[in-house]
């Protein structure tokens, strides 16, 4: 399904007032706050076990339903035509940045997050860690191992390719997600590798990397060796081991994807004018705003699950907009659900995200605030992975009229004023929404 046919009638009405309208007055003698929250995945199809409703029609969120009952709704497509439907793709696009121009790969725009320093002609990779079995991907995220358990495993093959080759390195990152780097490899963009969320399933000889050019060829066979080589690093460590005796999944074998070199991205203040903070757990949203140059800020307990801080993501979104004119909270735990292919974590992680972070950032509000919500991608439970589809988004403003939407999911936000966006992106229409 596509949400490209789903526009009706739109009409313009008053709504009740909520929570957020206690900080609107007019003349107020700050310049306007904003606040950007992106709920990973959010958007999905009607799922047959919620009464073929989707998670968001499903779940409740008064808060969120509250900010687009106060502004203005519609659908807005991140992912542009011909490209992948990564998170790194649609949150570019939704920051007014050109994916076709600076997304360069996964890995170098996660690298700045762990403070990997990347040469002129250096690659880095995003690094999984899986589960093989039978030949195949089992699971991209190896049960979604715990990053103290897998510190050692990358620690493991940090020592094993130190005696071959001082052009390859590991870096640790968080649970799963993990970092290579190809040194003095200047056709990186040349080499055609897999994510492993999109491959689960197939035969591990049919998705090797692929060099596209006579130059990349070696550096492809360097990543296949490593990710053959790995299993047999890996299949017998005292880490799995527990783990398979515990009745999890191995992490058994690396699987390195989004390789590419480092991008070059104008700073959020000289394209938009306003300093800006940058709030999540997981290193991609991370490095994108450390080179956007936004302050990168990390709280405690932040972890990309179901498990994350929502209340100390909230504090410190509160406490960033005291010093900065645009505060971007990201929560992964939707999308993680949606790759996992359960809708009720699904419903569970919006509802979390709705009481525990939107809800307490709106009673700690001390000023107007413009505030935009929205998912970066649909991750639907349907096929497990990203689509491109168009997803809904509300910008709620003092100085924005409500246009009558009084719900926030795929299906209400057809009616919403601003329609379909496809060629502005989501910030872009933030800042016009303060300006009006």
């Amino acid at each position: 399904m596509n949400y490209l046919g789903l526009f009706g009638k739109q009409t313009l009405f008053s709504t009740k007032a909520s929570k957020i309208s206690k900080v609107y007055c007019e003349g107020w003698p700050k310049p306007m706050k904003y606040l950007l929250i992106v709920g990973d995945g959010m958007a999905d199809y009607p799922v047959p076990e919620l009464g073929n409703k989707t998670p968001l029609q499903t779940a409740q969120k008064p808060n969120i339903d509250s900010i687009a009952a106060k502004g203005k709704n519609g659908l807005i497509k991140n992912v542009p035509d011909g490209l992948s439907p990564g998170s790194e793709t649609a949150i570019l696009s939704l920051l007014g940045y050109d994916p076709k121009r600076y997304c360069t790969g996964r890995g170098p725009l996660e690298a700045p997050a762990r403070g990997i320093n990347l040469g002129k002609t250096d690659a880095a990779f995003r690094c999984n860690l899986i589960t093989e079995y039978d030949g195949k991907i089992l699971d991209y995220s190896a049960g979604h191992i715990t990053t103290s358990e897998a510190e050692p495993l990358i620690a493991a093959m940090k020592k094993e390719v130190i005696n071959k080759t001082c052009e390859v390195e590991f870096f640790s990152g968080l649970d799963y997600r993990h970092f290579l780097i190809l040194r003095n490899e200047p056709c990186s963009r040349e080499i055609k590798c897999f994510p492993p969320h999109d491959a689960v399933g197939i035969p591990i000889f049919e998705i090797l990397p692929k060099a596209n050019s006579k130059k990349a060829e070696k550096a492809a066979n360097t990543l296949k060796q490593l990710i053959l080589d790995s299993k047999k690093i890996l299949g017998s460590h005292p880490i799995n081991v527990e783990r398979i005796k515990a009745g999890k999944r191995p992490a058994n074998m690396i699987w390195p994807w989004g390789g590419g070199p480092k991008p070059s991205m104008p700073s959020f203040k000289l394209k938009y004018g306003l300093k800006a903070a940058v709030i999540s757990a997981v290193d991609l949203v991370k490095g994108i705003g450390a080179h956007a140059s936004m302050e990168v800020i990390n709280v405690p307990g932040a972890t990309g699950l179901h498990n994350t801080n929502y209340e100390g993501k909230a504090d410190h979104a509160l406490k960033a907009l005291e010093t900065n004119d645009l505060v971007f909270v990201h929560v992964e735990a939707p999308d993680e659900a949606g790759h996992m292919r359960d809708p009720k974590l699904k419903v569970k992680t919006i509802e979390d995200l709705d009481h525990r972070l939107v809800g307490r950032i709106l009673d700690g509000l001390k000023e107007p605030c413009t505030i935009a919500v929205l998912p970066d991608h649909p991750t639907p439970i349907a096929v497990g992975t990203h689509t491109r589809d168009p997803v809904p988004f509300t910008i709620s403003s003092p100085l924005l009229a409500s246009d009558g939407v009084k719900k926030f999911d795929e299906f209400s936000a057809k009616n919403g004023k601003y329609g379909l966006i496809t060629e502005t992106s989501l910030m872009d229409l933030l800042v016009a929404a303060a300006q009006k």
